[in-house]
């Protein structure tokens, strides 16, 4: 994956930002819709979009688009640096394969001191209790 070619496969919208800011916030386009199609991506191979897809289902439109919204700063160019990072980042976190846990036994001292714990809390709790006279 070159992040390069990537970045040249993103489509950016720019449109009003919601929120307070008087004025400016009514002219000024700040707000940046980034869009990225898994389908019509050349820089991924097969495997790569179907990761994908999988594993980020609840981020992906019916179209296979990614889509990120970001309006934190004034600045377009801030907003469309902070678009590009958080896709980025989403790839990334989307293409690294999470490695199987392999099922182990516990050692036999974790075994003794869990025993011994056991023990000595049951211990703890006996002499809590009122004691009983015969």
């Amino acid at each position: 994956m070159n992040s390069e070619d990537i970045l040249k496969e993103l489509r950016f919208k720019a449109s009003r930002s919601s929120g307070a800011g008087g004025q400016h916030v009514n002219k000024v386009s700040s707000k940046i819709e980034l869009t990225f199609n898994l389908e019509d991506s050349i820089s991924l191979s097969k495997e790569q979009k179907l990761l994908l897809i999988k594993k980020l289902s609840a981020k992906i439109t019916k179209e296979n688009n990614i889509i990120i919204y970001c309006e934190q700063t004034r600045s377009q160019h801030r907003n469309k640096d902070i678009a590009i990072k958080k896709f980025l980042e989403l790839l990334k976190t989307g293409l690294t394969q999470t490695k199987r846990r392999r099922a182990t036994k516990p050692s036999r001292a974790s075994i003794r001191k869990k025993s011994e714990s056991k023990k000595r809390i049951s211990v703890k709790k006996v002499l809590r209790k009122k004691p009983k006279f015969d």
